[in-house]
């Protein structure tokens, strides 16, 4: 086997399964295999551009599956307009099928909160908060410097914190994470 194959083997099995779950959160676990799929063959056709400490793969996964899943939901929103045309019906915008009860039932004052932030802040704290990556690590699913991504980072949770006090929820300083090891990542105090 060349070492490619044997390089992406071993990728792919270390990496697959955060993907997945990756994946699964932004798009249901319906979808996250299919995600994760397509993730696996664009890493492959890119293989060159992976990083080449194998460390480094999974957030250069993240920010593949990031971009495939933005490229899934452009087409889904294609085909609703397409479908809505052609039955002269008006879109919502939202998924034609699926279970509205899940929408009644499961919503929470965070859930609620983070939906009505921007894709970008949603993708940022999800990704330093439940993916549990460091600011450097979401700087390369960003593709941007980490002293960019910790102030993205910053803000985006003093967006969130702000949000959160709109909607009645109150937090105290120990609720919350703190960025300032993004500031120590990148040399500065």
């Amino acid at each position: 086997m060349s070492e490619q194959v044997i390089r992406f083997t071993r990728i792919f099995d270390t990496c697959y399964e955060s993907v997945l779950r990756y994946a699964a959160r932004r798009v249901g676990k319906d979808t996250a295999g299919d995600i994760a799929g397509e993730t696996f063959s664009v890493a492959w056709r890119r293989i060159e551009d992976m990083p080449q400490d194998d460390n480094d793969a999974l957030p250069w996964l993240y920010g593949v599956a990031r971009h495939v899943i933005a490229n899934e939901e452009r087409r889904e929103r294609r085909s609703g307009r397409l479908v809505a045309r052609l039955m002269h019906l008006s879109w919502s915008g939202r998924a034609a099928a699926g279970d509205h009860g899940e929408d009644v039932v499961g919503t929470t004052a965070l859930e609620a909160v983070l939906g009505r932030m921007s894709p970008t802040d949603q993708e940022i704290l999800r990704l330093i908060g439940w993916e549990d990556l460091s600011i450097s690590q979401a700087a390369v699913v960003f593709d941007c410097s980490p002293a960019t991504m910790a102030v993205r980072a910053r803000r985006a949770r003093q967006r969130f914190l702000a949000a959160l006090k709109d909607h009645g929820v109150t937090t105290t300083p120990s609720d919350a994470p703190t960025y300032r090891s993004a500031w120590e990542e990148t040399g500065r105090e």
